[in-house]
């Protein structure tokens, strides 16, 4: 009886956590930010390393003469993140305006003890897409992922790195940290501070988008680019146009390869026309469910031709995509369900072949450090992976 009563409590549970998540999605659709970016020219330079990048940034924000704004998705509690907060309680009071926002559940482990540390310092600092009622399901799953940091109005940088130990190779488990990001001088800047402008907004009820401090007068650079913000639509059928509209070969890296029916539907066609798809992805998980999610649909591409591998050199959390040789798109956006649907994310479209070549080259690095999937072994794992891959299956939109 006891039983009986446990499980119908759960059901209803459960039951209310899928009205909550469906009815807060579609409330958000239907009120999110619509913009669109034009095509812009900058300078870009390419960072696959966490200590180069950390290196970059933070001599950047110590160079600081106006303003500082940073987006992060997690901020960790460790040394790293406490030279982070350093550097800018450092320029804060110097004078330099600084703002700083986090994801509230990515970066749950500040404190509201560093919060006020820092705000003594006369930085503002807010925490981005907090859970809230009515929808409080759906607003704990929905995260600000994107990772901006915008400095001066003149330096901009974007991509997959967050602030912790791990970031810089710090974690036993995940070493080395393979990503990639970009930092950016020209005229995309300004794009780049709007986009922080309305994350801003949005978490603080601050309106600075018209403030023309922070939008200078900037030069075009060599790269052409279009920056491309998601918000729980749009990434998913623009992934669905690049793939449709590949001619030769594809490439995807990332770190959890769960897509959506659609763009699976467009992989098996580019698949069954001739093109070539290589997918990397890391052997080693950082979530829980997250590696055997995609097998089921490994299992799908693979007989195409698909060519599948998993990297060995460390965890892999890439979110890149390559077409034809000649496109890539570089972002915060990874190639699974939660960025398409749920997450607030930010890519970066990049037309300019010599710095696609030099993406390239970086890719090649990532299949020499990787295993290639043998369709033999996947079809052949335990019964407790499968059980995995069933449990990921129900769940998959959430991993």
């Amino acid at each position: 009886m006891w039983i009986l009563i446990i499980l119908l409590i759960l059901a209803a549970i459960i039951l209310c956590c899928i009205i909550d998540f469906h009815f807060g999605r579609k409330q958000f659709v239907r009120t999110a930010y619509r913009r669109d970016y034009q095509k812009r020219h900058s300078d870009m330079e390419l960072i696959s390393t966490g200590p180069a990048f950390f290196e970059r940034m933070f001599t950047d924000l110590k160079g600081a003469s106006t303003s500082i704004h940073c987006l992060f998705y997690i901020v960790e509690n460790d040394h790293l993140g406490r030279q982070f907060f350093d550097i800018l309680k450092q320029k804060a009071s110097e004078g330099v305006e600084v703002r700083l926002l986090m994801d509230r559940v990515g970066s749950f482990k500040i404190r509201k003890k560093q919060v006020k540390e820092l705000k003594g310092y006369g930085i503002q600092v807010y925490f981005a897409e907090k859970p809230k009622l009515p929808f409080l399901f759906f607003s704990t799953q929905q995260r600000n992922h994107r990772k901006i940091t915008v400095i001066d109005g003149k330096i901009g940088y974007l991509g997959g790195y967050n602030v912790g130990k791990a970031y810089i190779d710090e974690d036993p488990n995940l070493s080395p940290w393979r990503d990639y990001h970009m930092r950016l001088t020209g005229e995309g800047i300004s794009d780049l501070q709007s986009e922080f402008c309305i994350d801003w907004k949005r978490a603080s009820g601050e309106d600075i988008i018209n403030r023309p401090g922070y939008f200078p007068k900037l030069e075009k650079g060599e790269v052409e680019h279009r920056f491309f913000p998601s918000e729980g639509f749009k990434i998913e059928s623009q992934f669905v146009e690049f793939i449709t509209n590949a001619k030769k070969s594809i490439f995807i890296g990332t770190p959890y390869f769960i897509p959506s029916d659609e763009v699976m539907d467009a992989l098996v066609r580019a698949l069954k026309r001739g093109v070539r798809l290589t997918i990397v992805t890391p052997e080693k998980e950082d979530h829980l469910l997250v590696k055997e999610a995609a097998f089921k649909y490994f299992r799908k591409l693979m007989p195409l031709g698909a060519e599948v591998y998993q990297y060995q050199t460390g965890f892999y959390h890439s979110k890149l995509i390559i077409i034809d040789d000649e496109f890539c798109d570089l972002g915060t956006a990874n190639f699974d369900l939660r960025s398409f649907y749920v997450n607030l994310e930010l890519n970066n479209f990049i037309y300019t072949q010599s710095f696609v070549d030099e993406v390239r080259q970086e890719v090649q690095k990532d299949i020499d450090g990787s295993s290639k999937m043998s369709l033999d072994k996947l079809n052949s794992v335990g019964i407790f992976t499968r059980f995995k891959e069933g449990i990921a299956s129900m769940v998959s939109i959430l991993l």
